[in-house]
């Protein structure tokens, strides 16, 4: 099984992609409030959609990197990122 992280300074980003990608049945998704490394303040704590993906295992393979790309890809068009430390 694979997991990624997105992550959004903003709860509402973060519940949106989260149902899109329910909306494409890739595998298990949740939503989370995130405490980064480094962050004492509960306010500065972002909001993080976990993806498991239970068809795939191999981080190096084109499903996995096309996922990684368009994960990216959702997460900068709503001022969020990808965790690739996952």
């Amino acid at each position: 099984m694979l997991t990624y992280l997105l992550v959004f300074p903003a709860r509402d980003d973060a519940e949106a992609v989260a149902a899109e990608i329910l909306e494409d049945e890739i595998g298990e998704v949740r939503v989370v409030r995130e405490a980064l490394a480094g962050e004492d303040d509960s306010e500065a704590h972002e909001w993080g959609v976990y993806v498991g993906v239970a068809t795939l295992d191999d981080a190096a393979s084109a499903p996995a990197r096309a996922l990684s790309e368009r994960f990216a890809t959702m997460a900068q068009e709503r001022d969020g990122w990808l965790d690739e430390g996952v």
